[in-house]
């Protein structure tokens, strides 16, 4: 299966089309959000803490809302969730917003991209099957880091020329970009219909859903692993004061800043381009626990407080490792039952960005005291041993997953990959 067979399916091509315009709009918000906190207030705790708020309502909301994504249509339920993003950033966008306010507004908006994602996590398997399914994860991956780096690299550039109350503009024009693609392109179809015929109480589903996730021991350790990203985030989360804090007087702090944060995405993006096209689903799934401490060894060395052009090389490493989030999801579906999907996925991708916003939450308490540079080393080195444990976990139950990504897609079983039952 190749990306170009998985771009001729139409319904994918628009999701992921709208996805990643909507995403280049969120990057160029996430900069102008950084930017306008620190030239505020010029506190590295009070940059991190809006910018955890990008993280942090899955916590709160985040798998209540997401059983949406089983309960009504998806496709409807991410038309809502973009509709109302694009009015909750157009307020965002009114020049003077006090601070305040624009703490709620992306609090607001992040909390609807739970259901949003939960609702196109559980579609995607409908609209790509079998080895499709895993292609297209890797393309959407790859994307998503490419715009991620691009956002954040030009980022700076742009909020420099347009200011960054008319980049928060352009993220909510991408919204409208991102529900105006479901509407034309995306097939409607019912909601998931389950085995008792039933539509479960909202919450009743959360806690069918946690049961589900941290019952099992395979999909506890995958989500354990998708989790580990709040370790390797938090350079992300204080670029701005680690601009700050680089000696580097030939280039603006804004543009240092975007650099930085674009580093990381750079790194996931050469990785998965390789990852996911050449290395077969049993690889990726072997070579998960490796690629998890890749994630966070590099940081360690920034305790050295390195130049730019080291700390840039050292992220980009970081990011390479990052790919292995791509065979944890792939794994992650093939053991989720469809009807239950919306919800599991949604307890994983709120407990992810909960993982990284109280990551980036801690580390701009922590750089404000001591600096960003042995924060980031500190992160690196706890990350380490986290996903170092993680992996002796991983080598106990990935031959039954691999077994069932093989059936799944296709391949046939190696001489050194035994069978093994296969249950959901």
């Amino acid at each position: 299966m190749t990306y170009r067979e998985v771009i001729a399916v139409e319904e994918f091509r628009w999701l992921w089309l709208g996805q990643g315009l909507s995403l280049l709009g969120d990057q160029f918000a996430q900069v102008a959000l950084a930017v306008l906190v620190y030239s505020r207030t010029e506190s590295a705790l009070a940059t991190a803490a809006v910018y955890a708020l990008t993280y942090l309502p899955p916590i709160i909301g985040g798998p209540l809302l997401a059983g949406l994504a089983d309960r009504y249509p998806r496709r409807r339920v991410m038309l809502w969730c973009d509709v109302l993003r694009a009015m909750l950033v157009a307020v965002m966008a009114v020049p003077g917003m006090p601070l305040p306010a624009l703490c709620a507004l992306v609090f607001g908006v992040v909390l609807l991209g739970a259901p949003f994602s939960a609702a196109r996590a559980a579609l995607l398997p409908e609209i790509l099957s079998g080895d499709r399914y895993v292609v297209g994860s890797a393309l959407q991956n790859v994307t998503n880091q490419a715009v991620q780096m691009l956002g954040f690299a030009i980022g700076g550039a742009v909020i420099a020329t347009l200011g960054p109350y008319r980049a928060l503009a352009l993220d909510a024009a991408t919204f409208l970009a991102s529900a105006l693609a479901i509407v034309g392109k995306v097939r409607h179809r019912p909601a998931p219909a389950r085995a008792d015929g039933r539509r479960p109480a909202m919450g009743s589903s959360v806690r069918t859903g946690l049961r589900l996730v941290f019952g099992d021991r395979r999909l506890r350790t995958l989500v354990l692993f998708a989790w580990l990203c709040g370790f390797y985030v938090v350079p992300e989360g204080i670029a701005a004061p680690y601009a700050a804090a680089l000696d580097h007087e030939t280039l603006p702090v804004s543009l240092v800043t975007g650099l930085l944060m674009a580093a990381m995405p750079a790194g996931t993006l050469i990785g998965a381009l390789l990852y996911g096209r050449f290395v077969s689903p049993a690889g990726r799934l072997k070579s998960m626990g490796w690629l998890a401490m890749l994630s966070c060894a590099p940081l360690i060395v920034c305790a050295a407080r390195p130049p730019l052009e080291v700390v840039l090389a050292l992220w980009a490493l970081s990011g390479v490792g990052g790919v292995y989030q791509i065979a944890a999801n792939a794994a992650f579906v093939q053991c989720v039952p469809p009807a239950e999907r919306g919800q599991a996925f949604g307890i994983a991708q709120s407990g992810l960005l909960a993982a990284q916003g109280l990551g980036i939450l801690a580390a701009g308490a922590l750089a404000q005291r001591f600096g960003p540079e042995p924060v980031v080393a500190i992160a690196g080195a706890a990350g380490l041993s986290c996903a170092a444990a993680l992996t002796m976990l991983w080598t106990e139950s990935r031959a039954e997953i691999i077994a069932k990504v093989h059936a799944a897609t296709g391949h046939p079983r190696g001489p050194s990959e035994p069978s093994a039952p296969v249950r959901v």
